[in-house]
Order: structure tokens, then C-alpha cells, then sequence
């Protein structure tokens, strides 16, 4: 095996061997706590530039199959795995994760005390990191790594969104038309749509308001993405206008951060971020406490109790999530427009919060 090395910004220093590609790599490293989905977590765009972590120490046991990517290609800009699975087993796989990543050419790294790095993000916060297999060279690494962009102020939804509008089916009779604008947007998303009736015609992020009319949408939808939400001004804008006239509107993850800015909240970058896939959030609507798919490391800066003010009525927070208290849904009281900041599609994970799609539905079709 390769002898690989993992080099955070702070000078902390991990030795292990190389895992998928050979190469070197650089981006910020974070941790996500699934036990299970890490295909999907690979090919999800919102991870761009950023080096992953998997807490769960046994990666790769069921391969890789063509069914589960959520994307195009492996978004990651490195891996970090304590312990890779030596075989592979399962009925659908067709190939072992380490080959996969070799061919997607992520650079990764097994061996590595994953506990010990997680504790130590938790402690210090999300940070710049470096991986590398072509040299053992740590002053060499940590230089380049400290020369390499921060994720505060990135703006990247363009680098991962689609190059042309597409639409996606609804299944069985056609109920509604959604124009969904793709920052990063995961597969699953636009198929819990089309699950309910609903054709969806997905957008580049560049979209203009008029790109936006001309499908005739009888609601709109921003995605999941990476980056700094701070960068977001386009998007910020065209929801604006597509609130003036009352569009029903529905937005994930990245599509609530800038539904938040666009009612007048600001954002703030959290200190690790929450990734995985076993949140618990509560709607406060309902009281219920749903177990929860994530991958943000940006928020929404809102109070949680009572209203607030924004330039089309009331708004307040909806969703809340248990661990720290962190906004995590959004809407509007006197018109059709909400989002929350975790994946109700989570085709890793549970499937508590599915019931947004028909929220979402229940709004175009003039419900409150």
C-alpha cells in the first residue's frame, strides 16, 4: 500500500495509506456521522470542495452500485476512512468503493483514526485540510493548504449546477409544473416530486426570472448546494421577485438560506456544521421530532419563538433542531412559501420528513 498523509491547517499531522486515487488534495474537512448512504454522500454536489470524514469506522461493506448516485460524478474533494472494507458484498454492487473512487479520481486516505479527527473538528471547528499520496513532505502540504481558498465567501453552485433545463416526469397524471432551480441539486429530489404528480423542469442557477415564467410554474424550487450563501445575490434576487407575485415557493438546505436572506435574515457559518443522517429536528407546527438527513455548514440567523418582519408579511421559524438549536425551517404566514434546512428526500436515510413534498403540493393547490 501507498503511505498517504493528512495534514490539517492547524499543523495536526495523520499518517495512514492511500485510499482511491493517488494524488494530492486540498479543501475543507468535515465529518459526517451516517452509518450507512456513502455513495450517496460521495455523489452529493453540496459536498464541493470539501474533504469528508466518515465517523462510522467500516466503509465500502456493500461497494457501489448505478442506482444510488445522486449526481453525475463524486463531488468530494477527498475521502478520510478508518478502516475500508477488504470485500465487497451485495446483490446490486458492481464494483469495491476504493475502485470507484480511483476512477472518479478522489483522493482518500484509510488507517486514520477518525474518532481522534472528529473530536478534534469538534473542538476546533471545520478547517482547511490537505491529503496527499504522491509525497510524504508535511511543510510542503501544509503550505499549499494554507494557500487554498477558505470556504467563507465561496461561491460554487455554479460549478456544480447543469449546464441546460431538463425536465423530470411527473408519474402518472400530470398535477402541477415546478420550476426547480439546481445550485447542486441531488437526484432524489425532483423524484419525490414526480412521485406526487408533479413535472418538474429543473433550471441552471443562472436562471433569470424570465427563464423562471416561461415554464409556466405553478410553484418554484431552489435546491440543496455548496458554498458561502453570503455569495447568493442572484438567487437572492430572483426569489425576491418570484415572492412579489406570490409564487408558492419551497426551498432545501441552500434554497432555505436563501429563502432567509431574501426575507431579510442574515447567515452565519457554523462552527462543524451538522452531516449526517440522524438528526433530530422538531416542527414546531406539529411538535413532532423527526429523525433527520443534513449537510449544511452554513445557517439562518432568526428568532425562534414568535414572528419576525419581512417584506411579504409575517414570517417565522418553523423547524428547530434539537442538538443546538439551530434554525431549521422557514415560512411565510400570509402566503405559500417555506424550506427547511435539512434533505426530506434522504435517500440515505430516514424518510420522517417526506411528508414537505406533500406540504409543498398542498400549497400549489391553494391549501394553507
Amino acid at each position: 500500500m501507498t503511505e498517504a498523509i493528512l495534514v490539517l491547517e492547524d499543523g495536526r499531522v495523520f499518517r495512514g495509506e492511500s485510499y482511491g486515487a493517488v494524488g494530492e488534495t486540498v479543501g475543507e474537512i468535515v465529518f459526517s456521522t451516517g452509518m450507512t448512504g456513502y455513495q450517496e454522500t460521495l455523489s452529493d454536489p453540496s459536498y464541493r470542495r470539501q474533504i469528508v470524514t466518515m465517523t462510522a469506522p467500516h466503509i465500502g461493506n456493500t461497494g457501489v452500485n448505478d442506482e444510488d448516485d445522486e449526481s453525475q460524478a463524486f463531488w468530494v474533494a477527498g475521502y478520510v476512512v478508518r478502516d475500508p472494507a477488504r470485500l465487497s458484498s451485495n446483490w446490486r454492487s458492481n464494483a469495491t468503493l476504493d475502485e470507484r473512487l480511483a476512477a472518479q479520481g478522489v483522493v482518500g486516505i484509510s488507517g486514520v483514526d477518525t474518532r481522534a479527527l472528529t473530536r478534534h473538528l469538534r473542538e476546533l471547528g471545520a478547517m482547511r485540510a490537505g491529503i496527499s499520496s504522491e509525497s510524504t513532505d508535511v511543510e510542503s502540504l501544509l503550505a499549499t493548504v494554507k494557500a487554498s481558498p477558505s470556504m467563507a465567501g465561496a461561491d460554487l453552485a455554479g460549478e456544480v449546477s447543469t449546464d441546460q433545463t431538463y425536465v423530470v416526469p411527473a408519474i402518472g397524471d400530470r398535477k402541477f409544473t415546478v420550476a426547480a432551480l439546481d445550485l447542486g441539486i441531488k437526484g432524489m429530489t425532483p423524484r419525490r416530486m414526480s412521485e406526487r404528480g408533479i413535472e418538474v423542469h429543473v433550471l441552471p442557477s443562472g436562471a433569470t426570472l424570465d427563464d423562471v415564467l416561461a415554464v409556466k410554474p405553478d410553484g418554484v424550487f431552489m435546491s440543496n448546494g455548496p458554498g458561502d450563501p453570503a455569495t447568493a445575490d442572484s438567487s437572492v434576487e430572483l426569489l425576491q421577485q418570484l415572492l412579489e407575485r406570490k409564487v408558492p415557493y419551497f426551498g432545501i438546505c441552500f434554497g432555505n438560506q436563501i429563502f432567509g436572506r431574501a426575507l431579510g435574515l442574515g447567515t452565519y457559518k457554523l462552527k462543524y456544521g451538522h452531516r449526517g443522517l440522524n438528526q433530530p429536528v422538531q416542527d414546531l407546527t406539529t411538535g413532532k421530532v423527526e429523525i433527520t438527513s443534513h449537510n449544511h455548514g452554513f445557517a439562518v440567523d432568526a428568532p425562534i419563538e414568535g414572528t419576525f418582519d419581512t417584506p411579504y408579511g409575517k414570517g417565522r421559524v418553523t423547524h428547530v433542531g434539537l442538538n443546538d438549536q439551530v434554525v431549521e425551517g422557514l415560512a411565510l404566514l400570509e402566503q405559500p412559501a417555506f424550506s427547511v434546512q435539512y434533505h426530506p428526500e434522504a435517500a440515505a436515510g430516514p424518510h420522517d420528513a417526506d411528508y414537505l413534498f406533500d406540504r409543498f403540493a398542498e400549497l400549489m393547490g391553494g391549501g394553507r
